[in-house]
């Protein structure tokens, strides 16, 4: 079936380099490589100098010569300079001018060479902004977007490799994966260059190819050409590909740990698969190990005072091991050959760069080797001076009510990071990203619910259309993943004589490919939005009473939340720590100094740090414990982003109105019959109106999490099933929803014990005519952000291009009277019209019961291009309140 990250950990493996030695009990992971960029490295890249002196080198394959377009050594160095570059640009526009101007900073302004003649190999280190883990895998690992011009070469070098060895019956038939393409494997070469020659008639903006240059791609019978330059493979690998036969990064990244990335033909699973090979480069799998202990920065007193290690807080070392061709060129002789590329590489930069042959005595090695010890001790002496590197010094602040956390703690128990916990789905990984995308696939493509969801003769009918169309999906599914399977299913319903496999052999892989996507959706509300309305729907059918038994098993399966993650490990004590609150929140700038998040990073860092050195175990590893703060931090920036809203205009009620004053031309108040309203309130009712019904959407918010698990446990009930009705809005599934209803009420009660007075009706409709089930009410309360976003943006918009653009300014001076008038204007407006009880034909499907308050904002968002203020929307850049702003 599905294989998520395919990764082995390797403990204990002997390493040349020196962090290995110190890394013996430390992890590492293998992960495959690109299988296009794998066919590419094996053809590109030879133990042996096997190229000609100028930028072409051949091999053959198969009786066939493989010509490699490469780099010249100049320019392939040249691209590992330039990534240098921006990776010291990216750290020195990070880094706060008062710590630039230091001289103990300018040390990172430099790049260090150095060369081993014993071991052929050339380092280049910069201590730039490094790279995460992450960075190395979806970058190095995944290498950069391929070239329509590699994937035609990839293409064809395997379908030759493929075809000969298909004829020769030989053992290692798989050594170029055949994934690569979709044709088949055995046919031709002259076949496939036909099929490439009619694909470069149909489009030749995407792969139009000059026969008449020198760099074109040439496919014959007795030669095939492969273009490995920075535009075809990236800067890395086409200097990779010119230079080395191998390559080991150790990088180091402000936010991460020290890595140390390796490729190489030793990077393999199995030994015999070593064996094997042979002398044939695989290139297949690359390997990421962590040297020290997490949280422990390289620096020259723990091993890492090498000329060219990378130490302090960030920094990239690129060790390659040189080609024949790469030696000839000279570039192991520092003073005759780098010195010179390098000076006319940096004429024209602010960096400097220092080889280690070049420096005048051992007492200049010592301190370029001892500068960062230098810089982080200043910093440190610095930071304390300040005061705002102590952690625990002012840890004590996040729980005292006067100091930044009132707002947190006046939430109440109901709230807290364990119980919010329960709720919070865990972030997907890799492979489960991979299973993701073919769900998403699955219910773009079909029609689900427009097939289901209309009337039929008789109800057996649509069992039997269900039917059919749900195990379609699953079928589609399965053979996604493994076509052998899926054919197998498909004789379910032929008679051959054997016992054909059954939809519930699936059943896990079912269970968990429905699972990723649901809980894909709950972390993003905004994703997905018509492909899980089907996937909800067809779930809701495929556990009913009348298809789980043709099925033979259940699609639904359990969220995997953090709370459950973490109780199956024995680690819920890392939500009851009182650092988790620091951990797991999210880092707004709004009008902080740059000095004020730094200090916030830097704390958030160090409690995630001591939470994963505390209460790591040997079931629990600090891993599991990362994945599982920052799943909530996920959820943290999930509530700031919709709730941060809703706060906004709650400030701009009690801002620019008063509930006791009224000013003139600018009462609330609201008359039934008149402009649409249904409701009567005087100015001081509607304030408070206006305001409870705001304070209850940031509670729901607030809540989201738990509501939305409280309603697929209703919409995925086998006991409660749904009944299909015309609402008036077609055809839509009315079921009663108990478990959301309770959960609403117990917010709604909440809220009313926060304000004064309750105003308007408490009816909460789910389950008939107005909101059919769970489903259309979370669809209704996730379009809150979606609403008063676009009302918040043009505010805050509205202010910045008046001082940037005179033209504006005059224009809003003279038509609204200036920027706070029309400010003013927008919110009396909104404040009036969208809490007027509008939207709806009679009183109980609008009015002020709790979903009537959203269906009129709802209303007004679809009267405002008839607004006299529409056009100031237009121009602080409102498309739409289901677009975004540009």
């Amino acid at each position: 079936m599905v294989e998520a990250a395919s990764a082995r950990v390797e403990v204990g493996e002997d390493e040349p380099s020196h962090e290995s030695q110190l890394s013996s009990k430390v992890a590492s992971e293998s992960y495959p490589i690109a299988q296009p960029l794998v066919t590419i490295l094996r053809a590109a890249v030879k133990p042996e100098a096997n190229t000609s002196v100028g930028a072409v080198g051949s091999n053959g394959s198969g009786g066939k010569n493989v010509e490699i377009i490469l780099e010249t050594v100049e320019d392939a160095l040249q691209n590992i300079i330039r990534n240098c570059f921006v990776a010291m640009d990216e750290m020195f526009f990070y880094t706060p001018m008062i710590q630039r101007n230091k001289a103990s900073f300018q040390h990172r302004l430099c790049i260090r060479i150095s060369t081993c003649t014993e071991k052929q190999t050339l380092t280049i280190t910069d201590l730039g902004s490094g790279m995460t883990r992450s960075d190395l895998i979806n970058s190095l690992g995944v290498g950069s977007r391929l070239s329509e011009k590699v994937l035609i070469a990839a293409r064809h070098l395997n379908s030759t490799a493929s075809s000969i060895n298909n004829g020769q019956s030989d053992k290692r038939s798989n050594s170029i994966d055949s994934n690569l393409h979709d044709d088949d494997t055995s046919s031709s070469v002259s076949s496939e260059k036909e099929d490439y020659e009619s694909d470069e008639s149909d489009d030749n903006d995407d792969t139009d190819i000059d026969s008449d240059d020198e760099n074109s791609l040439q496919f014959s019978k007795s030669k095939i050409t492969i273009p490995c330059k920075a535009t075809d493979v990236g800067g890395f690998y086409s200097a990779f590909c010119a230079l080395g036969t191998s390559v080991e990064i150790g990088t180091k990244s402000k936010f991460d740990d020290y890595y140390v990335f390796q490729l190489s033909r030793n990077v393999s699973d199995d030994e015999e698969d070593c064996e094997e090979e042979g002398e044939e480069f695989t290139f297949s799998k690359f390997k990421i190990s962590r040297p020290m202990k997490e949280g422990t920065k390289p620096t020259s007193l723990n091993g890492y005072d090498k000329f060219t290690d990378v130490r302090g807080e960030s920094g990239t070392r690129i060790t390659i091991q040189l080609n024949q061709k790469a030696i000839q060129a000279g570039l192991l002789n520092q003073s005759q050959t780098l010195k010179p590329l390098l000076t006319k590489f940096l004429e024209s930069s602010q960096y400097n760069v220092v080889l280690e042959d070049c420096c005048v005595d051992e007492n200049e090695r010592n301190d370029i080797i001892t500068a960062s010890e230098r810089e982080m001790e200043e910093n440190e002496n610095t930071n304390g001076d300040n005061g705002s590197n102590d952690v625990g010094e002012d840890m004590d602040t996040f729980f005292n009510p006067d100091e930044g956390n009132s707002e947190e703690l006046s939430i109440g128990l109901h709230n807290t990071v364990k119980e919010r916990s329960k709720y919070i789905p865990l972030r997907l990984s890799m492979g489960e990203r991979k299973m993701l995308r073919l769900v998403e696939a699955a219910m773009l493509c079909c029609d689900y619910t427009t097939d289901v969801d209309k009337q039929f003769k008789s109800s057996t009918r649509r069992t039997h259309c269900q039917l059919k169309k749900i195990t379609s999906v699953l079928r589609g599914m399965v053979s996604s993943c493994d076509y052998g399977a899926g054919q197998r299913l498909l004789s379910i319903d032929n008679d051959d004589g054997e016992d054909p496999p059954s939809f519930s052999d699936y059943d896990n892989f079912f269970r968990q490919m429905f699972e990723i996507a649901r809980r894909h959706k709950i972390m993003n509300p905004e994703k997905m939005r018509s492909e899980y309305g089907k996937l909800i729907y067809l779930l809701q059918d495929a556990v009913s009473p009348y298809i789980k038994p043709h099925l033979s098993f259940s699609c639904k399966g359990p969220i995997e939340t953090v709370y459950k993650f973490l109780e199956e490990k024995d680690g819920l004590a890392v939500l009851d720590d009182k650092l988790i609150d620091i951990a797991t929140r999210e880092i707004l700038a709004e009008k902080k100094t740059r000095a004020q998040i730094t200090h916030e990073i830097k704390r958030k860092e160090k409690a995630v740090s001591i939470l994963k050195q505390k209460y790591c175990t040997r079931l629990l590893s600090s891993e599991d414990i990362h994945l599982c703060l920052y799943s909530i931090c996920d959820n943290d920036s999930f509530l700031n982003s919709n709730r941060v809203p809703i706060d906004k205009v709650i400030g701009y009620l009690q801002h620019f109105f008063s509930p006791s004053k009224i000013e003139d031309g600018y009462s609330l108040s609201i008359v039934s019959g008149q402009d649409g309203s249904r409701l009567s309130h005087s100015h001081e009712r509607q304030f408070y109106f206006a305001l409870q019904s705001l304070t209850l959407w940031r509670d729901i918010i607030d809540d989201m999490f738990r509501l939305w698990a409280m309603a697929e446990e209703d919409l995925l009930s086998e006991s409660i099933t749904y009944s299909l009705k015309d609402t008036g809005q077609g055809m839509q599934r009315v079921q009663q929803s108990p478990l959301t209803y309770k959960s609403m009420q117990r917010i709604l009660s909440r809220v009313q014990g926060k304000v004064n007075q309750w105003i308007g009706s408490n009816v909460i409709h789910l389950g008939d005519h107005n909101v059919p089930n769970a489903l259309t009410f979370i669809d209704k309360y996730t379009q809150v952000p979606r609403i008063l976003s676009p009302i918040v943006t043009c505010l805050e918009n509205l202010e910045r291009i008046c001082e940037e653009d005179d033209g504006v300014n005059t224009f809003i001076e003279t038509g609204f009277g200036g920027v706070e008038q029309v400010k003013k204007d927008i919110l009396y407006d909104f404040f009036k019209s969208a809490f007027d009880g509008s939207g709806a034909d009679n009183f109980y499907d609008a009015g002020s019961c709790i979903d009537g308050r959203l269906t009129s904002a709802w209303n007004w968002c679809s009267q405002l291009p008839d607004k006299p203020f529409y056009c100031v929307f237009k121009l602080t850049g409102f498309t739409g309140f289901d677009g975004e702003f540009k």
